[in-house]
């Protein structure tokens, strides 16, 4: 009864976790006079839904997010889907990449990833929302502590993981929001260090890939596919709608509400 402030952070990412339920049943407990602010880096529909629920006439303030660190050295290869797990055998030299950090994009694809790059040697874990908190932590232990040199996960990973030394990021899919590829890449390159940052765009996502490349508003570099994998698509984007004008810079949303 005497709560006056509720802070929600990254609430993107709590829905995207499923934990959509367990803050409504918290709020429900909570005195209706108080203070709400909500923060999320991006603002899908479902976030816009859960503020109109949770605020009152709240004012929104947006910041730009950060750019892609100088040190991280982008590249992206067009690629079919079934030419990518031979492309990251042979990307993934353990000696000029020690540790690796993959993206994909759903949980299932996260655990088939993952048995795919063990069967083919590689020692691999594979983090998601199945596993209990102990084995979550346990296995980023022994990543951060590198007994582990590669792990796969979700966009959740790119918020939740902090281990330097990181010299590989892979975005196994094209991320759907363009920020989320921002969180990514961000993991490797960190205090000033360099790294690598590749991103595999197939038919399908070469429309989010252009997204991206308007947000950090420059090009990424197209590598070319091996050619013993294969014909691989036609490296040319489909162009979005041209800009609104504006100052270009890409926002960070923060909801806040009112004191009663």
């Amino acid at each position: 009864d005497q709560l006056e402030h509720l802070v929600l952070d990254e609430a993107d990412r709590m829905l995207d976790m499923g934990f959509y339920d367990d803050i409504m049943k918290i709020i429900s407990f909570l005195p209706h006079k108080r203070q709400t602010v909500l923060f999320s880096a991006t603002m899908p529909p479902k976030i816009r839904t859960l503020a109109g629920k949770l605020l009152n006439n709240p004012e929104q303030i947006s910041i730009a997010i950060s750019q892609p660190a100088a040190g991280i050295n982008q590249q992206a290869y067009f690629i079919q889907d079934s030419q990518k797990i031979k492309l990251l055998s042979q990307i993934m030299d353990p000696v000029v990449y020690p540790t690796v950090l993959i993206f994909a994009s759903t949980k299932d694809k996260v655990k088939a990833l993952g048995k795919v790059l063990r069967s083919l040697g590689f020692k691999a874990e594979a983090f998601h929302s199945d596993l209990g908190q102990k084995e979550r932590e346990a296995i980023l232990l022994e990543f951060k502590n590198k007994r582990v040199p590669v792990l796969i996960g979700t966009d959740v990973l790119s918020r939740g993981i902090d281990v330097e030394g990181i010299s590989l990021v892979i975005n196994f899919d094209v991320p759907h929001d363009p920020e989320d590829y921002v969180h990514r890449i961000g993991r490797t390159a960190r205090a000033a260090t360099k790294g690598t940052a590749i991103t595999l765009v197939n038919d399908k996502d070469k429309r989010k890939f252009a997204s991206i490349e308007k947000l950090i508003d420059k090009p990424i570099p197209r590598i070319p596919v091996p050619e013993e994998l294969g014909q691989s698509p036609e490296g040319q984007i489909i162009q979005d709608k041209p800009k609104k004008p504006g100052n270009g810079k890409p926002k960070r949303r923060i909801w806040k509400k009112k004191t009663e």
